[in-house]
């Protein structure tokens, strides 16, 4: 693909993983790139959709409204509303105006709660999502739905991959939409700030998760872009399965934290088990992590040092 010629829409331009996208298209010399805010174009609305897909060529969708488990218990409505109402008009009106490829962001809360480890794309329909992210994971595999119906309807190219959970530098701090890594360092910063001598968290520490560096992440969604064309999802992950309790030890040891790790038992675990395949990635379009979960953290709690040094 020559990036060069090609006008590109970026949704979530501005976000956490956005900007890691927007910096690899950067080094593409992409012709002209579009990342219209929120603020400016609801994405809920179909005029909107339709306004900014007007002379686009590849569209990178994601956008999304998203959160940790307190947030999906608090508002699982909103937040299938806002993914699915975004995911079809977009599709839609991006078909409509004649866009080359589209390339949508899925979620790894649409696997079945008990799939088998790790996670292989023939299996996403296997069973129904774990209960506290079923809203947002079932909104997410829509978009497989739309994507593989407008293929066979009208032939329009459209692909989604399904990132694991994602972690790095500039990740999301605030307390309330957090994922777990960036939770944790914060806990673990403010309670060295405030001289405690323990932490608490939720749950059991017993679910594993596998994580993959933000910076890895957007260089397969580049790499899927240009390609892949295939009508299944496809897994971005790492593979590298570890349970929150070893993650929240590891954290504490890179942070030099030598107090202690209380769980809350009466909060929810989520997902007793997430872990997915590599396997396509790799076969489809040759796609490898560069960072290792020890290396990434590192580099993770450094920037996290720097911007409250």
């Amino acid at each position: 693909m020559n990036w060069s010629k090609k006008n590109v829409l970026v949704t979530g331009g501005r976000g956490f993983l956005g900007k890691y996208v927007v910096e690899e298209l950067h080094k593409k010399n992409v012709r002209n790139l579009i990342l219209p805010s929120s603020k400016e174009y609801d994405l809920r609305e179909k005029s909107n959709c339709k306004k900014i897909t007007q002379d686009i060529d590849i569209v990178i969708h994601l956008a999304a409204k998203v959160g940790g488990i307190g947030m999906n218990q608090e508002k699982p409505a909103d937040i299938f509303y806002d993914n699915i109402m975004m995911g079809t008009n977009l599709i839609h009106e991006a078909k409509e105006s004649g866009v080359e490829k589209f390339i949508a962001l899925g979620t790894v809360c649409s696997y079945p709660k008990f799939a088998s480890i790790p996670f292989s794309e023939d299996s996403l329909w296997n069973g129904y999502p774990e209960e506290t992210n079923s809203a947002y994971g079932l909104s997410k595999k829509m978009l497989i739905v739309q994507s593989q119906a407008y293929r066979d309807q009208y032939d329009f190219k459209s692909i989604v991959l399904i990132p694991t959970n994602l972690y790095g530098p500039n990740d999301d701090l605030d307390p309330t939409t957090s994922h777990v890594i960036p939770a944790l360092i914060l806990k673990i910063h403010n309670a060295m700030k405030n001289n405690l001598d323990y932490i608490t968290l939720w749950g059991d520490g017993s679910p594993t998760r596998d994580f993959l560096y933000v910076e890895d992440a957007a260089k397969g969604i580049i790499l899927a872009a240009e390609k892949y064309n295939g009508e299944l999802p496809i897994n971005l992950g790492s593979e590298e399965e570890i349970s929150i309790k070893d993650l929240a030890d590891l954290i504490c040891k890179l942070m030099s934290f030598r107090g202690n790790v209380k769980w809350d038992s009466s909060r929810p675990n989520g997902q007793p088990r997430r872990c997915v395949s590599k396997k396509m990635a790799e076969k489809e379009f040759g796609f490898k992590p560069n960072t290792n979960l020890d290396e990434g953290l590192k580099k993770t709690i450094a920037w996290f040092k720097n911007k409250y040094k």
